[in-house]
């Protein structure tokens, strides 16, 4: 399988004229300030993991990457009901969806009891757009091994909220490994019904607006501070 990259596209978002060179400067100061504000918020303390950022994140170390080689799930369809992530942040949970991705759902449940997202980053985060994870190499060029290709419907909108398998370009629509998204644009991401449906978050949208704060306005990239999921648990 192809590596997986940072997807969606950035051709998937609005650009606009003069961009780049006020953000990349703009960015740059915001980096500035959150790194002086971690500083600030730990206090020079090095037991790092038990301090309490802004937004009620902890401050914590980026995992170690590590290398995932998995034959891929038997299952045509999920046997659990939702999958909870615990994450420096706070917890989530995503309810999957049998009945529109049965496949990409046993994927995602498989991937969660095999271990595969805990002790993970979440390494993207364009602000009002998405937030992006699952990658055990932790820099977006990882997946677990094998993929899953299973088409999502055709009329499918990308809102807030929705979960969704990342791709690289070149793979056919459907196509996902571990990497996924979670939709925190307002309304509709504005995405082709490319990117293989998961399922919704039902519970603790308030952590993903946390992890969300930590990227960059107007940026798309890794968060002003480790955000790393510690576990993800299978439930029925």
């Amino acid at each position: 399988m192809a590596d997986q990259i940072s997807m969606p596209p950035e051709g998937g978002r609005e650009s606009g004229p003069g961009r780049n060179g006020a953000l990349i400067f703009g960015g740059v100061m915001l980096i500035v300030i959150g790194v002086v504000a971690v500083v600030l918020l730990t206090g020079g303390d090095e037991d790092s993991g038990s301090t309490t950022a802004d937004g009620g994140c902890q401050t914590v170390d980026a995992p170690a990457p590590k290398t995932v080689d998995l034959p891929g799930p038997d299952a045509k369809a999920p046997t659990a009901g939702s999958v909870v992530f615990n994450t420096s942040c706070g917890s989530f949970t995503v309810a999957l969806d049998a009945e529109r991705a049965p496949k990409t759902a046993a994927s995602f449940q498989y991937l969660a009891e095999e271990g595969v997202f805990d002790n993970t980053p979440f390494h993207r985060i364009a602000p009002g757009f998405v937030i992006q994870g699952g990658d055990p190499s932790g820099d977006g060029s990882g997946g677990p091994g094998y993929s899953v290709e299973e088409r999502p419907p055709s009329d499918l909108s990308y809102t807030r909220g929705l979960v969704a398998m990342a791709k690289t370009g070149a793979e056919p629509p459907g196509t996902s490994g571990s990497q996924f998204f979670v939709v925190t644009a307002e309304a509709d991401a504005g995405l082709p019904p490319e990117y293989a449906v998961v399922g919704e978050v039902t519970e603790g949208m308030d952590t993903i607006a946390a992890i969300e704060a930590l990227g960059v306005p107007g940026s798309d990239g890794p968060p002003t501070m480790p955000v790393v999921i510690e576990t993800a648990t299978a439930e029925s």
